[in-house]
């Protein structure tokens, strides 16, 4: 089995690959071994998210793209990102002393465009974008709960209700409070959390008169979150054909985020 390659800044550290390895169900049964181990294919995997460059243009030192290209879609369709995604975020809250799982969540949408790769997108005509939203939800700390892509013509209220399905039954029993803009407005949703999520809904406005550039109290976290994703390059715009692989790569974005604040780098 051929040995990881060292030297790229987006490479796991020995600490934040322990933490992952030990999440990670690595096959073990019947079947043809792993040619490559494990972490370097992960490192080629966050080279790709982090630098922004195609799957064909992985480096030579890493294992051939189409094998790195196999992996990243393998996890993205099966689950694997989204459940390392959660239980990351479990250890991370743990770490600072916190409950596993988070008593308020705070939503927000982003629209980016879409490239010539095609798939599900639409227009944004608030945002004059054409592509897809980003639909995010995170606790107070930061770290990505739920996240769902689809076409930018659709509603946020309507965003919300598929991302807040798809949190496990435990997280989503934990939230209490959700904190929102304006585009979450209306009497319908505010009931539907109530009666779906079991959690009161509180808009959170800019201070009237304000212009320019304000902070917004507690809607400033998902926005600071979607700013560290901003950090890695393949978010830049949404170059995947299947929302499968954008969430895919929201889910590594976050994954790296947390382990570096779980385990810095020394």
């Amino acid at each position: 089995m051929e040995q990881p390659a060292v030297g790229y800044p987006s490479d796991l550290t020995d600490a934040q690959w322990s933490v992952l390895a030990s999440i990670m169900v690595i096959n073990s049964g019947a079947g043809r071994p792993l040619k490559y181990e494990l972490r370097l294919i992960v490192n080629a995997i966050l080279y790709v998210v982090r630098c922004g460059i195609q799957w064909r243009c992985v480096p030579h030192d890493f294992p051939k793209w189409s094998t790195v290209y196999y992996h990243f879609r393998k996890w993205c369709v099966d689950g694997t990102l989204q459940k390392l995604n959660t239980a990351i975020r479990q250890q991370e809250r743990l770490a600072d002393t916190r409950s596993a799982e988070p008593s308020a969540a705070i939503i927000d949408s982003q629209s980016a465009k879409t490239t010539e790769a095609g798939g599900e997108r639409g227009f944004d005509a608030g945002k004059n974008i054409n592509g897809r939203k980003r639909h995010t939800l995170v606790d107070t700390r930061g770290n990505l709960l739920e996240v769902v892509v689809n076409a930018a013509d659709g509603q946020d209220r309507d965003g919300a209700k598929l991302v807040f399905q798809k949190l496990s039954p435990t997280t989503l029993a934990s939230i209490k409070k959700v904190w929102a803009d304006g585009n979450y407005r209306g009497s319908d949703f505010l009931e539907w959390v109530q009666n779906n999520v079991g959690a009161i809904l509180e808009i959170a406005n800019r201070p009237p008169n304000a212009k320019g550039f304000v902070v917004v109290p507690v809607r400033w976290i998902v926005e600071r979150s979607l700013a560290w994703f901003g950090r890695f390059r393949r978010l830049s715009k949404d170059y995947e054909h299947c929302t499968k692989s954008s969430e895919g790569v929201i889910y590594l974005a976050s994954i790296a985020t947390m382990l570096k604040r779980l385990k810095p780098a020394t």
